[in-house]
């Protein structure tokens, strides 16, 4: 056998025993990440631009991944009157909330999954918002070129404490839900 069809068997076996790593990157202009955050008189919700974002598939498994979120873009969808919306978006970008002229950016890193079963599987990673990083776990589902999450995030990990019962007395209807979620549909170039 001459070693030119050594190589492509060998290449083959790698193949076909799940060896050979794959890196995807995020088309940031089709990916989206939408927030949503409950108190106790309703919700409100938008959407926060994906700055960039790749990730490594191995033997039918994500084996690492980093995302970076541009949290100077983030939106408010609920409130039609734009000084209302516009209220509320520069209360999100103050340091009550995410400290946007200091942290411009948060991360989404090491990111590994189980083994996908039915385009399904579970994935850790670490969040990083306004300097602090803790573990977040959630399912990821995979339909062709689309990675769908939601990540459930409890913010006063992260220094967000405004409007948290967990820290402020007799908020009443002005209380705000610890969590929100993060709906994110990645799209692969």
């Amino acid at each position: 056998m001459n070693r030119l069809a050594i190589i492509a068997i060998q290449i083959a076996l790698l193949w076909s025993t799940g060896v050979y790593a794959q890196e995807l990157n995020a088309d940031v202009s089709k990916s989206t990440l939408k927030w949503n955050a409950q108190k106790v008189s309703g919700e409100h919700y938008g959407q926060i631009k994906l700055k960039e974002g790749t990730f490594t598939i191995n033997d039918n498994q994500i084996v690492s991944g980093n995302f970076v979120i541009d949290m100077q873009t983030i939106t408010c969808e609920d409130i039609k009157s734009p000084e209302w919306n516009k209220k509320l978006v520069d209360h999100l970008n103050s340091n009550d909330f995410f400290g946007v002229s200091k942290y411009s950016t948060a991360q989404l890193s090491n990111l590994k999954s189980g083994k996908f079963q039915n385009g399904m599987t579970v994935a850790e990673a670490d969040l990083t918002i306004k300097g602090e990083t803790h573990p977040v776990k959630f399912e990821i589902t995979a339909n062709g070129k689309s990675y769908r999450a939601k990540i459930k995030v409890d913010r006063t990990k992260y220094n967000i404490r405004y409007g948290s019962g967990k820290f402020f007395d007799n908020l009443g209807d002005k209380a705000i839900h610890d969590e929100f979620t993060l709906d994110v549909v990645i799209e692969i170039k």
